[in-house]
């Protein structure tokens, strides 16, 4: 597997955050959470999941890919180099079957 980064993750949740005229404390009372829960996401020490992902791209008023930008271009990437070796492989399989 590649290493993903979401290395933007952290400061965009930040800079939205801040652009709502927000604090941390707002955020976690908004989404029924803890203060340090919304710190770890935007020290980068861990990511939120799928459901607190779509909750703050709407309480931030963004889509949530906006929030996975370098994600899931890093994903895309994996995907894309992983579908070239597999016909590749199915190209050199079908050479030696014949």
């Amino acid at each position: 597997m590649v290493n993903v980064s979401y290395k933007q993750l952290p400061n965009l949740l930040r800079k939205y955050r801040k652009v709502r005229g927000l604090r941390q404390i707002d955020v976690a009372r908004l989404l029924g959470l803890s203060r340090s829960r919304v710190s770890r996401w935007e020290k980068g020490v861990c990511i939120p999941t799928l459901v607190n992902a779509v909750r703050l791209a709407l309480l931030y008023r963004v889509m949530v890919d906006a929030l996975f930008d370098d994600l899931v271009r890093a994903l895309r990437e994996e995907i894309h180099s992983r579908e070239k070796n597999l016909s590749t492989e199915a190209t050199l399989s079908n050479r030696h079957a014949s």
